[in-house]
C-alpha cells in the first residue's frame, strides 16, 4: 500500500475528488494547510497598508491505496491539478506498511 499525499490550490480540490472517486477510490482526507515553496509569499494592500503574506492556503489530500493504482491515482491528481502556473503543488508517495480498520478489525488492503 502507499499513501499519496498531495499539496494543491484550494480550488482545485472539488476537480480531484471527482477525478479520483471516478478511480474507485471509497475515501480521502482533506485538510486546509498553509505553506511555501518555490513560490514564496507575496505582498499585499490593505487600508492602505502593505504587508507580506509568508504562508499561502493550500488544501492537503491524503489518500491510501493499494500499490497497484498509485500511477494511475497519481497521473490523474497531476493533470487536474495542474495550472501551468507556479505554485500548482506537490505530490508525495510513501509506503504504507500496515493498516486496521477499526470497526471492524479487517487490516491490509481489506482496510482500504
Amino acid at each position: 500500500m502507499k499513501k499519496i499525499e498531495c499539496i494543491i490550490k484550494p480550488f482545485k480540490i472539488d476537480d480531484i475528488k471527482t477525478a479520483v472517486t471516478d478511480l474507485d477510490i471509497s475515501g480521502m482526507t482533506v485538510s486546509e494547510v498553509r505553506g511555501f515553496g518555490r513560490q514564496k509569499g507575496h505582498t499585499e494592500l490593505y487600508r492602505g497598508a502593505e504587508y507580506q503574506i509568508d504562508f499561502i492556503p493550500k488544501v492537503k489530500i491524503e489518500l491510501v491505496v493499494p500499490d497497484e493504482q498509485v500511477t494511475e491515482i497519481v497521473a490523474v491528481i497531476q493533470k487536474e491539478a495542474c495550472t501551468g502556473r507556479i505554485g500548482d503543488g506537490k505530490i508525495f508517495i510513501l509506503d504504507v506498511s500496515e493498516s486496521v480498520r477499526i470497526r471492524t478489525g479487517e487490516s491490509g488492503s481489506d482496510s482500504l
